[in-house]
This record gives C-alpha cells, structure tokens and sequence, in this order.
C-alpha cells in the first residue's frame, strides 16, 4: 500500500499496518490511525529505561518478558487472530506478557500483563482516555501512566468487573509494586531520577 493513499477517516487493519513502509510510527484504535511522535524526549526514554531496567531484572529468570516501544501490541476484539480482522494495534511505551502463547514475531496479540504509558503532552488525551478504555475493554491486567512532571504513576488494576479502579497515585519516595509481582519494589525517585 501506497503511504500516500492513507486516510484519516478510514478504518484499517493490522494486515494495512503491515504493508506501510516509511519513517513514521503509527498506532490503530479501532481501525483509526493514531501518528505518533517521531522521538520521545530524553527525559521520557529516562524514565522509560528505569523502568525497563528494574523490571528487566527481576524477570530475567521469570518466564514472563518484558519490552520498550516500538513493540506491536495487537488488541483484537472476539479472540480474532487473522490480521485482516485486527484494528487495534498499539505501541506502549512499556510491555509485560507473561503468556509465551500471547507472543508471536509480530509482537504481542492479546493483552498483556501490564502496560505502562509515560505521558507526554503529545500523547496525554490518547493515554488518558482512548488507550484506557481500550486496554480496559481488552482485559489488560494493569496499567500504570507514568506523569514525568509531577514525578508520579497511577496504578489502575483490573477488578472482578473488569473495570480499572485506581488502586493508589505513586510519588517520589514511594515505592510501587506490579500486583502480580508484590516482591518487586520499584522507587519512584530513582524511576524519575534524571
């Protein structure tokens, strides 16, 4: 597919996603092309990194992964697994999947453990409310969103209704814990250190 036939009112699919070739990052919510920022600023890559790196090792030796953007997380409705049938493809800025059967050479299909979104200016109505729901919707365990400027993380986990409830707002000299991982403690002064 031509790059330049691409249109913001029509609706695609991961199996278009994969055919577009340029610069440019993409993501789909519900078929609708999101661009992305060409670069996170280096204080987003800092936290971003600090994350990875305690998460990193504490799963080294787990069978759970876990990945940095660019990383394809696809989110399809009904169990769909064909490519064409996909319209929610997104890159979060960080991924725990601990379902190997969830991991392909694509990336991610299905939902995973835990998501993380640092927000940026450019991104923080798209995390805040369009990602939420569609990780919500999509059975995403846990999502924390990252606010560099207040140096905090709110940690949402799924509940029996399969709803997000905020389980508590994390500053500095906090420590935060994935709920499925209450041995790690993370500190949120060295994960917004700079």
């Amino acid at each position: 597919m031509e790059i330049h036939t691409l249109y913001p009112n029509k609706r695609y699919t991961f199996a278009d996603y994969l055919t577009w070739i340029d610069n440019k990052r993409r993501e789909l919510i519900d078929g609708f092309i999101n661009l992305m920022t060409p670069a996170p600023t280096r204080q987003h890559q800092e936290i971003s990194g600090n994350l990875h790196t305690y998460l990193n090792l504490f799963l080294k030796d787990k069978e759970c992964k876990v990945y940095s953007a660019p990383f394809d997380v696809r989110l399809p409705k009904n169990d769909e697994k064909d490519d064409d049938k996909i319209y929610n493809v997104v890159q979060p800025d960080i991924v725990v999947v601990c379902d190997p059967k969830k991991l392909d050479d694509k990336g991610c299909i299905g939902a995973p453990d835990l998501i993380v979104e640092i927000l940026s200016k450019s991104s923080s109505k798209k995390d805040l409310k369009e990602k939420f729901f569609l990780y919500e919707e999509s059975g995403v365990n846990e999502y924390w969103i990252a606010f560099p400027n207040e140096k905090s993380i709110q940690k949402f986990v799924l509940n029996s209704k399969n709803k997000f409830e905020l389980k508590r707002i994390y500053v500095e000299d906090d420590k935060i814990s994935p709920s499925m991982f209450p041995k790690l403690k993370i500190d949120i002064t060295d994960v917004f250190k700079m």
